[in-house]
């Protein structure tokens, strides 16, 4: 049955803006079958079929590019799925804000969290990502030194002979396994946990709580629990882990990156205990996940593209060009939200003070407007300014780093993989935040 629209007035004002002639039920999803719609931008599942995904955004970047959407179970919000229109949005951090609403998440999960200790905030961890302005500035600049590339260039021999590590697995492996799975993921977690200084003994642990938080929508990964007990679960246990080596850096700083976030200072008062587990956090997770998906996703591609996987290896070159065509292709954060502060047209949409914005980086990275022929995967491909990283201030901290690990990998993997095939079905995560493989069974031949 179709809900009621929560404001007549507002509904005729986005009809009839600027001339625009719409039917209101086409700009609402008053109708069922367009309620549906609605359903399926928010439904987890779509984000796990890739080929979906792109029917129904390729579809609204069309007809409906800035589309009012209120999928049951959820808060409404506007749906952003075009290059420039998410641009401008980024551009305009101080129009379109992070910290009342970062993700895409059921009402009933949003109030559980909200109503939890301390809280009164829909967000469960204090975390660099949702936060604005002059505190999102001073905790950016507690690690962003350790990301720049100046910095990178000193540990690029230990990633270097970490991706070396992780290609003598797969030959270990005796010619087939699930690359997603048994490689990919191992490898950037072991990069950032390096980085961190944390201990290999941890990683099992890592992976297990990376996918509780960023997979926990999956029915594979939640394993017959809800999206939002899967999550909960894993951020209590990443809170009591981390604990320890907070307080342990405290006592005596090593140097490492976990020392820098437990001993940081803003406006000359150190960062509080959840500041900094949730800072732990963000690095420990998202400084893995989306680099293991782009990888997986990378070798799917060139899996699929076999002339561009000789291309690349004829001319090695090429790699750094072919890196961001798998990041554009991958895309592997799906959404972010922004809050707008004050009202705003954009798109002939006027958007009021307090709604939401899901930006849809996966889309505007298909945009026909801006990519030529955008579903080619194309390893020198020109003019590639893709969204996969964000845009403006909140653009990924760890970009410079993930290209250091792609270009590694992938040169180690070209030079000793002679022959590389799919051996079975992939299967990507379902989740509409953060996702790609979850398994890509393949068979191998090395270079004698």
């Amino acid at each position: 049955m179709a809900r009621p629209v929560r404001n007549l007035a507002r509904r005729d004002r986005i009809a009839s803006h600027e001339g625009v002639k719409l039917d209101k039920k086409s700009v609402l999803g008053e109708t069922p079958m367009l309620e549906r719609l609605d359903d399926r931008i928010a439904d987890p599942a779509v984000y796990g079929n890739p080929a979906v995904y792109d029917e129904i955004f390729t579809s609204l970047r069309r007809n409906d590019p800035m589309r009012w959407t209120s999928p049951a179970g959820y808060r409404p919000f506007w749906t952003v799925t075009r290059y420039q229109d998410i641009v401008e949005i980024e551009r305009q951090n101080d129009k379109f804000i992070n910290e009342p609403r970062l993700n895409l998440n059921l009402i009933e999960d949003e109030e559980r969290v909200r109503a939890g200790p301390g809280r009164g905030t829909t967000n469960p961890m204090r975390m660099l990502v949702n936060m604005d302005g002059a505190m999102h500035r001073a905790h950016r600049n507690i690690t962003q030194p350790w990301f720049l590339p100046a910095s990178l260039r000193k540990i690029e021999s230990d990633v270097a002979a970490l991706a070396k590590e992780f290609v003598d697995l797969l030959e270990a492996r005796g010619g087939e396994c699930d690359f997603a799975a048994d490689v990919a993921v191992w490898f950037p977690l072991r990069v950032i946990m390096t980085i961190l200084g944390m201990p290999r003994e941890d990683d099992q642990k890592m992976l297990r709580l990376t996918k509780g938080i960023l997979g926990a929508a999956d029915r594979e990964i939640a394993n017959g629990l809800s999206a939002g007990e899967t999550k909960r679960k894993a951020i209590e246990e990443f809170f009591a882990h981390f604990a320890t080596p907070i307080a342990e850096r405290r006592a005596r700083p090593t140097g490492d990156l976990a020392s820098v976030i437990a001993n940081a200072e803003v406006d000359g008062r150190p960062i509080s205990d959840v500041e900094a587990i949730s800072y732990f956090v963000i690095i420990a997770t998202a400084g893995h996940d989306t680099t293991s998906s782009s990888i997986a996703g990378g070798l799917h591609a060139l899996i699929h593209n076999p002339s561009e996987m000789e291309k690349l290896r004829s001319s090695p070159q090429m790699l750094p060009s072919a890196v961001e065509e798998m990041l554009r292709w991958v895309s592997p954060v799906k959404h972010f939200f922004r809050t707008a502060t004050d009202s705003y047209v954009l798109r002939g949409r006027s958007i009021a003070a307090g709604e939401s914005l899901m930006m849809c980086y996966p889309s505007a990275n298909r945009d026909e407007d801006v990519f030529e022929d955008p579903f080619s995967f194309k390893i020198d491909r020109a003019q590639n300014r893709h969204l996969a990283f964000g845009f403006g201030v909140h653009q990924c901290l760890g970009l410079h780093l993930a290209r250091l690990e792609m270009k590694a990998f992938f040169t180690e993997f070209l030079s000793r993989v002679e022959h590389v095939e799919l051996a079975g079905e992939p299967a990507w995560i379902e989740g509409s935040v953060v996702s790609g493989l979850k398994h890509l069974p393949i068979r191998y031949a090395m270079r004698r």
